[in-house]
C-alpha cells in the first residue's frame, strides 16, 4: 500500500522561467521556418517582420538562458548535482529508465525514478538537458549572434567556414532543438510533470515500511534517492 504526498519541484522562478523559455523557442522555431522556407510560408505579415520576430526572440531566450544559468549555479548552487549524471545514472539509471519509457510504462509499471526537490530529473532527462542547456542552446545563441552581426563579425564568420556554413549550422542545430522539443512534450506526458511546472507542486507516493524496511517495488533496482538505497550505502560504509 502506498499513500500520496505533496513535494514541491518546481520553485516559481523556474516556472516562469520554462514557458518564458519554451514559447520563444516556438516563436523561434515558427518564423525561422518561415526566414527558411519563404516561398512555402507566410506565417507573418512579411518576410522582414519574420525577421525581427526571430530576432526578437532569440535575444528574450538568450536572457532567459542567462537567468536559469545565474539561477542555479549562483543562487541554488545546484546546477551540476541536477544537470550531471553521476556513476550511477550511467551505470545502471540510463538503462533502466530507456526500459521503462519503451516497455515498462505501457505494461503499467511505476517508474523506477522518484523525483526530489534537490533530485529532479532521471538520468535520461539529466543526459538530454546536458546535451541541450550546455552543446546545443549554446550552440544555437552562438550561431544566432553571428548571422545577427554579419557585418561587424565578418572575420569571425570567415574562421568559422563563411556566412553558408554559419547558415545551415543554425538550421541543424535548429532541427535538433525541434526535435527534442517534440520528444520533450511527448515524455512529459508519460508521467505527472505538466502539473509541477504549472503549480509547483507534485503528488508522489510514499510507500509503507514493512518490518522497518520500505517495500521496494518488484523487479525494479533501488535507485540511490530510494530510502533503502541510502540505507544500504550507509550501511556499507560502516561496515
Amino acid at each position: 500500500m502506498s499513500e500520496k504526498k505533496r513535494i514541491y519541484l518546481q520553485p516559481w522562478p523556474i516556472r516562469i522561467w520554462h514557458w518564458i523559455n519554451a514559447s520563444g523557442i516556438i516563436i523561434l522555431i515558427v518564423s525561422g521556418a518561415q526566414i527558411r522556407f519563404p516561398e512555402s510560408l507566410s506565417l507573418f505579415n512579411s518576410y522582414k517582420s519574420a525577421i525581427e520576430v526571430h530576432n526578437t526572440a532569440g535575444i528574450i531566450v538568450s536572457i532567459s538562458f542567462s537567468f536559469w544559468f545565474f539561477y542555479y549555479k549562483m543562487v541554488k548552487n545546484t546546477l551540476d548535482k541536477l544537470y550531471i549524471p553521476d556513476e550511477e545514472d550511467i551505470k545502471h539509471g540510463l538503462v533502466r529508465q530507456l526500459l521503462y519509457y519503451c516497455f515498462w510504462y505501457f505494461l503499467g509499471r511505476p517508474s523506477p525514478y522518484h523525483a526530489t526537490p534537490d533530485h529532479k530529473f532521471n538520468p535520461m532527462q539529466k543526459s538530454a538537458y546536458l546535451a541541450v542547456m550546455f552543446v546545443l542552446m549554446p550552440l544555437v545563441g552562438l550561431t544566432g549572434i553571428l548571422l545577427l552581426n554579419v557585418t561587424p563579425l565578418r572575420v569571425l564568420i570567415l574562421m568559422w567556414g563563411g556566412i553558408k556554413f554559419i547558415v545551415a549550422l543554425h538550421f541543424l542545430l535548429a532541427c535538433s532543438l525541434l526535435a527534442f522539443l517534440c520528444t520533450h512534450v511527448y515524455l512529459a506526458t508519460l508521467g505527472d510533470y505538466i502539473k509541477p511546472m504549472l503549480i509547483g507542486w507534485e503528488d508522489v507516493e510514499e510507500h509503507e515500511e514493512v518490518g522497518g524496511t520500505e517495500v521496494a517495488i518488484p523487479g525494479y533496482r533501488p535507485v540511490r534517492h530510494y530510502p533503502e538505497y541510502e540505507r544500504a550505502l550507509l550501511e556499507q560504509r560502516h561496515s
